[in-house]
């Protein structure tokens, strides 16, 4: 219990900031007009996929002969940021799907 409280007090300006940015976050997300969420998801899945990417560079230069921090933060970006583009994916498309005109519906002109 005290290493943890060591490693709060230690690093209480980075976690300050990322409970902060949390908070921000939800904020702005919550008040986004729903016209705006496609393009925001496309935005997202573009830096997930940067992510994935920096997570194969990660886990390819990581020591494998051990579980090492940069094996385990690179494996759980990948899982992590392709969850976020897959399930970006389908949001978009059940979005895209809402605009679509039905088929059999509509008057036909002659």
């Amino acid at each position: 219990m005290n290493d943890i409280l060591i490693f709060f007090y230690s690093f209480r300006e980075p976690i300050f900031i990322m409970v902060l940015s949390i908070f921000l976050g939800i904020e702005v997300i919550s008040h986004v007009p729903s016209v705006l969420h496609t393009p925001l998801m496309s935005g997202a899945n573009a830096i997930s996929g940067v992510i994935i990417i920096g997570g194969i560079i990660l886990v390819g230069h990581a020591d494998i002969s051990r579980i090492s921090p940069e094996l385990i933060v690179g494996i759980l970006s990948i899982i992590l940021a392709t969850l976020n583009v897959m399930g970006g994916f389908a949001v978009t498309d059940r979005m895209l799907e809402m605009f679509k005109k039905k088929k059999g519906s509509g008057s036909k002109s002659k």
